[in-house]
């Protein structure tokens, strides 16, 4: 189960589109040296896909593979 409470949200970028259809959001969130990577579609109603890494560098990886999709990505804070 992917528990916000527990973790801490560390970064947040998102694609600088408007709309349901058009927005998409990425996070890095980190717990007790877990690290996870949330990749949503649509806002916050929208389908979200999480992957889990062990190492920071590994999950900045993951960003930088999901911020080359279209778009004008900024990080929001």
């Amino acid at each position: 189960m992917f528990e916000y409470a527990a973790m801490e949200r560390r970064k947040h970028w998102w694609n600088g589109a408007w709309g349901r259809l058009a927005r998409r959001d990425v996070y890095l969130f980190e717990d007790a040296g877990i690290w996870w990577v949330e990749s949503r579609e649509g806002g916050a109603d929208g389908r979200a896909r999480r992957y889990e890494f062990t190492d920071e560098d590994e999950a900045m990886n993951c960003v930088s593979g999901l911020l080359a999709q279209p778009g004008s990505w900024r990080e929001l804070k």
